[in-house]
């Protein structure tokens, strides 16, 4: 269906339209998202010089989701930086799909590989024997392709939504980013029936992943009872953090889109926590916690400070 929008560009009002607010926000993200580009790519980079830890499936997904975190903070926090320096924020119709795309690709590929290490730690803890057999390459590889292609189709399925509603007048969102609930209050037209469309995709993805973590988490933490106290140790760490990351990414997830109603008048908030903060606490939550991690860095550290000697 062909899109009647009258609608070129959007405004938006962003997080503070205080000058001097703004400027405090602008080093605040700006050190927030290159600590966050830091991090991240840090243990991409340690994950993938690291032979033993990249034969692991435990690493090779926490390399996936460190990359998607990078990328999602990437889609997000540049334009809201770069925002502070302007009094009147435009995106335009045509950039404000494309990140609205790209959000809910990425995040739902996101959700996915959470799902995927879940699955992973219950084979390692509950089928230790039959790990490397299960775990095996190809499907990691098929688990992959499985993220990809299911954010594709959620995200896809979002813009077709989206697509055909006309924008025929007002054109201010009252965020800092493009999302379906600030767009769907804009259309000239009754959005019930596609606010509670979004409610089905996005959030029913949200509380089935959820509550499928939950159980399988559940049933690990109970097998736990067999385990020796240092296996039981090492299992609660890795699975405390998993369990932190997933408490970080689907509280807020389940807040924004597991309800059939309107936009929250403090939605922006939760998305600055969700798509800017989040990516920053994952590489803490993994690599602090993780003496694996930890040695891996220090051992990479220490060859390019070799190799810098050298030159």
């Amino acid at each position: 269906m062909k899109n009647q929008s009258f609608v070129t560009e959007f405004i938006l009002l962003g997080l503070s339209q205080n000058p001097k607010v703004e400027k405090i926000l602008f080093v605040v993200f700006l050190l927030v998202y290159l600590a966050t580009i830091g991090g991240n790519m840090m243990i991409v980079v340690t994950i993938v010089h690291s032979p033993a830890l990249m034969g692991s499936p435990m690493y090779f997904f926490l390399a996936f989701l460190s990359f998607l975190d990078a990328c999602v903070s990437s889609v997000v926090t540049p334009k809201m930086i770069a925002d502070f320096f302007y009094e009147k924020k435009t995106i335009s119709f045509e950039c404000c799909i494309t990140q609205v795309f790209a959000v809910h690709f990425l995040t739902a590929v996101e959700v996915i590989i959470l799902a995927t290490m879940a699955y992973d730690r219950y084979v390692a803890i509950c089928k230790p024997l039959h790990y490397s057999s299960i775990m095996n390459r190809r499907l990691c590889g098929a688990l992959l392709g499985v993220a990809w292609i299911g954010g594709y189709l959620h995200s896809i399925i979002q813009i077709i939504f989206t697509l055909p509603l006309p924008f025929c007048g007002p054109n201010v969102i009252d965020h800092f980013i493009c999302d379906l609930f600030p767009l769907l209050k804009l259309a000239c037209t009754d959005t019930h029936m596609f606010v509670f469309l979004v409610f089905a995709n996005s959030g029913s993805i949200c509380i089935i992943i959820f509550s499928l973590l939950l159980v399988s988490y559940g049933v690990i933490l109970f097998s736990l009872r067999e385990c020796s106290s240092a296996g039981r140790r090492k299992a609660l760490s890795t699975c405390g953090s998993h369990i932190t990351v997933v408490v970080f990414f689907f509280v807020p997830c389940l807040l924004i889109y597991a309800r059939p109603t309107t936009a929250l008048s403090f939605e922006k908030y939760v998305f600055v926590f969700t798509d800017v903060m989040t990516p920053l606490f994952n590489p803490m939550v993994y690599t602090f916690r993780n003496k694996e991690m930890v040695n891996a860095i220090r051992k990479m550290w220490k060859r390019f400070t070799v190799v810098s000697d050298k030159y």
